[in-house]
This record gives C-alpha cells, sequence and structure tokens, in this order.
C-alpha cells in the first residue's frame, strides 16, 4: 500500500474541519460595543418641581411648644453647667472620693439629666417628623429648624459634660 504525500494527507485532515465549519453559519447579531443611549445618562435625581408646604397651625402649635421646651433646657443646662465647672476647678488636685470631687460628681449627675431632656425632646421631635413623612405629606421646615437646634444643643451639652469630666480624676 502506498502511502499519502504530505500535502494530501494536510488535506485529507483539514477537508473535514473546512467543510463543518462551512456549514455553520453564526446568525446570532451581537451588540455593539459602543455606548449605548442609556448608558449616557447621569445618575442624578432628576429635576423635580418645588412642593409648597402648606402651612399646618397644630403642627405649628406643637413647633412652638418644642421650642419652648428647649429654650427651657438650654437656659437651666447653661445655669447648671457654670456651676458644674466652679466645682470641677474645686475638686481639681483632689483626692477621688473627696468632697469637693463628690460634689462635682453630683452637679455632673445633674448636667447627664438635662442632657437626656434635650435627647427626649429630639426623639418627640423626630417622632413628630416621622408620623408627618408616613402620611407622604413633604418636609415642613420650621419642624426642621427646631429638631436642627435641639440636635445642635444636645451634641454641645455632650461635649460640654466630656470636657468637665475630663478635668476631675478619674474614679
Amino acid at each position: 500500500m502506498k502511502q499519502p504525500s504530505r500535502p494530501a494527507l494536510i488535506a485529507l485532515l483539514l477537508a473535514p474541519a473546512l467543510a463543518v465549519g462551512a456549514c455553520s453559519k453564526d446568525t446570532a447579531s451581537y451588540p455593539s460595543l459602543g455606548i449605548r443611549p442609556t448608558e449616557s445618562i447621569g445618575f442624578g435625581e432628576p429635576a423635580g418641581k418645588p412642593v409648597v408646604v402648606q402651612p399646618d397651625p397644630t403642627l405649628d402649635t406643637d413647633i412652638a411648644a418644642f421650642r419652648t421646651q428647649l429654650d427651657r433646657i438650654r437656659t437651666g443646662f447653661a445655669k447648671d453647667a457654670a456651676s458644674t465647672q466652679a466645682a470641677a476647678r474645686a475638686a481639681r488636685g483632689g483626692a477621688v472620693g473627696s468632697e469637693p470631687w463628690l460634689t462635682a460628681q453630683t452637679a455632673l449627675a445633674g448636667l447627664d439629666d438635662w442632657r437626656a431632656q434635650t435627647s427626649l425632646l429630639v426623639t418627640d421631635i423626630e417622632r413628630r417628623a416621622t408620623d408627618r413623612a408616613a402620611t407622604l405629606a413633604p418636609a415642613y421646615p420650621a419642624l426642621d429648624a427646631v429638631r436642627d437646634a435641639a440636635q445642635a444643643e444636645a451634641e454641645k451639652q455632650g461635649t460640654t459634660i466630656a470636657q468637665i469630666q475630663a478635668s476631675l480624676p478619674a474614679a
């Protein structure tokens, strides 16, 4: 038997591959790799029309009460903070458990009470805002303003208490 020549052998081996490749056709159309129209749109919120907030007399009454309560707390805390700072100055250099140190600690507890009242006020204001949002009512700027003022006061009180506490000898 005579062996086929090398070019004939190569042709014989490639013939089935070419035949199968010629028979198949890719009919799927693939998308372009270019930027699609939806990819050129930004992710920012679309501009909405401004919402006109209708006056709410009941809410305005509650906001006035919140402001009055915040002013009362702010005044009481400021007065007690001054006397607590004086007690802390008197306790500096003294021993833990001494009479001046105990007096300063007692005064600090009074400041913590004021801070707790402020925290409760913030919670009440936020509950009122949450109840309003649950009805899908728009934000009420006066309510947001009193909430921000109460939160700022709570943070200020926390800072004042921490500063006074740091000036005292640790137990």
